[in-house]
Formats: structure tokens, C-alpha cells, sequence
């Protein structure tokens, strides 16, 4: 049996955490960024763990299930 394949654009914007969680980084942190407060742009940096919804199929697309 082949082997299973990655889905590259998966793999450039998602990780797992040591506990099998999926982290995800901010939308809205690319540009036009001046109408956008501080406060916004620092949250918006942070990474941030997936919802438990898109959680398999996330997953699915690393080829993890």
C-alpha cells in the first residue's frame, strides 16, 4: 500500500501540539494594517489552537487519521 501524502498547503499552515491539538495562526494579520488598532494586531500574532470541529479534518489533510 502507497504511502499516504501530505497536503502541502496543510502542512505550511498548521502544527500539532505535543497533546495531538492542532495550532493555527491569526487571518487578518497580512496587510492593511494601519486602520487596525494595537491591541488587534498584537492578538491577531499570537497562535491559537484549531476548533475541535475542523480538528479531524485538519488532521486528515496531515495525514495523521
Amino acid at each position: 500500500m502507497p504511502k499516504m501524502k501530505t497536503k502541502s498547503a496543510a502542512k505550511k499552515r498548521f502544527t500539532l501540539t505535543g497533546t495531538g491539538k492542532v495550532r493555527r495562526h491569526h487571518a487578518y494579520h497580512s496587510h492593511i494594517l494601519t486602520k487596525k488598532t494595537t491591541k488587534r494586531k498584537r492578538n491577531l500574532a499570537y497562535s491559537t489552537i484549531a476548533d475541535k470541529v475542523n480538528e479531524h479534518t485538519i488532521k486528515e489533510m496531515l495525514g495523521q487519521c
